[in-house]
């Protein structure tokens, strides 16, 4: 019978759970940015204008609109955050920045008491709202 070593047997089994733990971390990052990218692609919309005022007067209407209480708004930066409260509390941040010469991206992010919102649904209303008062406003209609 051969002597058995502890300590080799030891490094190996921690070299073992450090590759294995190494791999699952690896494909945890990558399944993380996966999801990050499809929940952006959800959050974002790019419109084909560069007025970017008129956008957030737009936004804030839709908002409205859509019952939340405009809590901050700030042209400089592109932003407008409202809160929804209707036996919760839903709280909306809006930006608008360019994207490329003739488009502005508006990205919407959603929390829902404090976590953050990945359903696709409100999102997609917010979107779709937002698409009808982008029209009306650029044919001038109130």
């Amino acid at each position: 019978m051969k002597h058995f070593n502890i300590t080799k047997f030891s490094v190996a089994i921690f070299i073992l759970f450090l590759i294995v733990g190494c791999a699952s971390t690896q494909k945890q990052l990558l399944d993380s940015d996966a999801s990050q990218l499809q929940l952006r692609s959800i959050q974002s919309r790019a419109f084909d204008t560069t007025d970017k005022e008129k956008t957030l007067r737009a936004i804030i209407a839709t908002l409205q609109d859509l019952g939340f209480v405009i809590d901050k708004a700030d042209a400089t930066l592109g932003s407008v955050t409202a809160t929804k409260l209707d036996r919760y509390a839903l709280r909306m941040t809006v930006t608008v920045r360019p994207r490329g010469d003739k488009q502005l991206l508006v990205r919407a992010n959603a929390q829902y008491e404090l976590t953050p919102v990945d359903d696709p649904e409100p999102y997609q209303h917010f979107f779709a709202a937002l698409q009808k008062a982008m029209f009306l406003a650029a044919h001038n209609v109130d």
